[in-house]
């Protein structure tokens, strides 16, 4: 699918991953990108699905919408994240059918996947158990997009796509105590303790389960990728390919952001999903999609952009004080 000259709607694109996406979309081409905000229009609500389908009439729709969290974030709100998430999904799938929309770019996510799912992760694997409980509803209704996608193909004939991006990570990540993932909330632990010259940082868990991340760049390019050369009715992982241990995560951000003192594990607070790490061969077969960036190069630019965006933040605080 030539992109250039196409109307695009990346649902969520003033995020973190949907501004990357839209960059990537603007530079091949596309006539005209919309990243609409959820100000502008609720995606819960029908009526308001209705009018961006009408007001911004897309070609194409990737839709990035999600309420996310981390663990902490996903015990909290389990119903929230259940609701939004799986009624986002299902009406604007349904009035991209509606309303002609040419192809619907679904993203869903690794928490998709059951608990305890072989490593590495194929995507024929999805439905062998249930998911890891504390992120199971968000999960699972991120999950249904899938179903909803495969269903409107057979019934409909749509050409609707499903991707499952792995951890993200970079630049302009959410770095938000209360709700961010593991890669941010241990760099900003960890620059905190070292600025407040503490000699001791407390991580949640054990530290023995696994994640693998991928650089939000490479996430972005590969949704473009998919987008323009993949029709096909099978999901397709989104990663790196290289399963990484939080106990050995923790020590390459502690060298990162040149904290030096010691850390301590809290087993009281849970794990989450035991491994994670992908098959990442579909994507490189179907669409040429490997990711690019070495991981230590991608926690050095996060690293980097933290400590500027603080120091902006401290200027602008002077400034209005």
């Amino acid at each position: 699918m030539d992109l250039r000259g196409t109307r695009v709607v990346v649902t969520g694109g003033s995020g973190f991953l949907g501004r990357k996406v839209v960059a990537a979309l603007r530079a091949r081409g596309c006539a005209e990108v919309f990243a609409p905000r959820s100000k502008e229009f609720d995606l819960r609500e029908k009526s308001q699905v209705i009018a961006l389908y009408k007001e911004l009439r897309p070609q194409i729709v990737v839709h990035l919408a999600a309420v996310v969290g981390g663990i902490g974030a996903n015990r909290a709100h389990p119903g929230r994240f259940f609701f939004d998430n799986l009624v986002m999904g299902v009406e604007t799938l349904e009035q991209a059918r509606l309303h002609g929309v040419e192809k619907f770019v679904g993203i869903g996510t690794i928490c998709a996947y059951p608990k305890f799912t072989p490593v590495p992760f194929k995507e024929d694997d999805l439905w062998i158990g249930y998911p890891e409980e504390t992120n199971a509803p968000y999960g699972l209704a991120k999950k249904m997009l899938l179903v909803q996608s495969q269903a409107y193909r057979q019934e409909y004939g749509m050409n609707a796509i499903h991707l499952l991006p792995v951890n993200l990570y970079g630049p302009g990540d959410n770095f938000d105590p209360e709700s961010s993932h593991v890669i941010p909330a241990m760099i900003k632990k960890m620059e905190e303790a070292r600025l407040a010259g503490r000699d001791e940082v407390v991580l949640w868990g054990d530290g023995s389960a696994t994640r693998e991340f991928l650089y939000v760049d490479d996430a972005a390019e590969g949704i473009v990728r998919a987008t323009e050369s993949y029709d096909g009715v099978e999901p397709v992982n989104l990663g790196s390919g290289r399963e990484i241990a939080i106990r050995d995560l923790a020590p390459m951000i502690a060298q990162a952001t040149g904290f030096t003192g010691r850390i301590t594990w809290d087993t009281s607070k849970p794990n989450g999903q035991p491994r994670r790490g992908l098959d990442v061969s579909r994507a490189e077969r179907e669409f040429g999609f490997r990711a690019s960036t070495r991981f230590e190069d991608g926690l050095a630019t996060t690293v980097q952009w933290y400590r500027a965006h603080l120091a902006e933040r401290a200027q602008e605080s002077r400034a209005h004080g």
